[in-house]
């Protein structure tokens, strides 16, 4: 089983697929938590040149309040992480399968609400 959601697309920017990546979760009620710049992480920490790399924590607050309410401690697995990262042929989105993070915990209802936002990821990945 993948544990992401992935997609190349060709010829653009990684700053084009921030500003598509982020419109298209928006589209979908989730907010960008968290942003981390991987590339300028890694120059100033390691001094190690890479390709560009960002992780955006993104959240949709209707649904992680109810993840939380079924299962109080999924808190550690949220929110859900999207990666854009640029590849030879383009730019790769890759966003986290929730189904796939939630394995780990025995709950039916939380898996119900693992896929519902494993469907609106799809789409988002779809739409960028």
């Amino acid at each position: 089983m993948s544990y992401t959601l992935d997609r190349i697309i060709a010829d653009v920017s990684l700053d084009e697929i921030d500003a598509r990546t982020r419109k298209a979760l928006a589209d979908h009620g989730f907010g960008v938590l968290t942003e981390i710049d991987v590339r300028t992480t890694m120059k100033l920490k390691l001094g190690i040149d890479m390709p560009g790399y960002r992780i955006l924590g993104a959240c949709n607050p209707k649904m992680a309040y109810q993840a939380i309410g079924i299962e109080p401690r999924v808190g550690a697995m949220l929110p859900c992480n999207v990666i854009l990262r640029e590849v030879d042929t383009g730019v790769e989105v890759s966003a986290v399968d929730p189904v796939a993070s939630m394995q780990a915990i025995d709950n039916a209802a939380l898996k119900e609400v693992a896929g519902k936002v494993g469907d609106m990821l799809a789409k988002v990945v779809g739409e960028i």
